[in-house]
């Protein structure tokens, strides 16, 4: 039953504290360590970018997971309290469902306000895109679509990865999201991070279905349309670039009943009702169901892992 008393611990630890400040977040002792392997070939040619990629990518995962593997290992054998309360706190800080949802409420704070500026600025925090010139509804469906799509990196793929591989393989998992995010994209890094980018992408396949089946089910107990998640997920899973996100956009915009837009990149859903700033409050509510629908199934498969062995 540790696993369970991990798991419940670290979201205890998680909503009541959210992040820890940067200089002392692990994530960001992650992203470093990536931001010095990759200085020094960035002005090589494609092929050794390539495989410098790779190779940044295989050392900081196992830098990383061998040293939590390790830690917890020792641990354990000294103080099985201390062992507990240690693997919570390192199984936290790789997602974050508060940080998630005081992003989303922050935007939509704002936009009731009127202060657009503020709004586009908060909203860096949650997509990667330029949010200077995007008008009112525009950021409305940003925040809809990267709350739904965030909600598997930040929470139901670490726990998939944690019902699986214990807390190692949740921290390997938030190495693999590190790198995409920091180098796997077009621009600077087309080909260092192709290796990254690809990884993540296998590394969400399974996670951002489930993300999209929980989103179904949630819209269903918060009585929002529940059959046109699922049909426009299917329908729409494939108009985004990514080979996952359409999945998790698609089912909160068949549940919200409204079409969310990146400019020149994709369209989700039907425009039968008009993005509103309580569309937010609404995918806010989906989100946060769907999450608590997860953890319930992470806690009963430990449970009936524990009883079976």
């Amino acid at each position: 039953m540790d696993a369970v008393y991990i798991l419940i611990l670290a979201i205890g630890l998680d909503l009541i504290f959210g992040e820890p400040p940067t200089p002392v977040h692990p994530v960001a002792w992650i992203g470093q360590t990536i931001a010095f392997l990759i200085k020094a070939v960035r002005r090589r040619s494609p092929r050794a970018q390539f495989m410098w990629g790779l190779a940044v990518s295989l050392i900081t995962i196992g830098l990383f997971v061998s040293a939590v593997y390790f830690i917890l290992l020792f641990t354990r054998h000294v103080n099985i309290v201390l062992y507990l309360v240690l693997a919570a706190f390192i199984f936290k800080i790789s997602f974050s469902l508060k940080g998630l949802m005081n992003a989303g409420m922050k935007v939509r704070n704002l936009l009731a306000q009127e202060k657009l500026e503020d709004a586009r600025f908060e909203l860096r925090s949650l997509v990667g895109r330029n949010t200077s010139q995007l008008d009112k509804s525009l950021i409305i469906s940003a925040t809809i679509e990267s709350v739904a799509e965030n909600s598997c990196d930040s929470f139901f793929a670490p726990l998939f990865f944690f019902l699986f591989l214990g807390v190692p393989g949740a921290i390997g998992y938030r190495v693999i999201n590190t790198l995409d995010a920091m180098i796997g994209h077009h621009g600077e890094y087309e080909y260092l991070g192709k290796f990254a980018a690809r990884l993540d992408a296998i590394a969400n396949f399974i996670p951002a279905r489930i993300t999209a089946l929980a989103i179904v089910a949630a819209s269903w107990i918060c009585r929002q349309k529940a059959s046109a998640a699922w049909r426009i997920m299917l329908r729409d899973r494939r108009n985004t670039e990514s080979p996952n996100a359409g999945w998790t956009m698609g089912a909160i915009a068949g549940a919200l009943d409204v079409q969310l837009e990146k400019v020149d990149y994709y369209k989700l859903g039907d425009s039968n009702s008009t993005l509103s700033i309580e569309k937010i409050d609404d995918s806010l509510r989906v989100v946060m169901m769907a999450t608590m629908l997860w953890i319930l199934v992470v806690v009963l498969a430990e449970v009936i892992y524990h009883v079976a062995t």
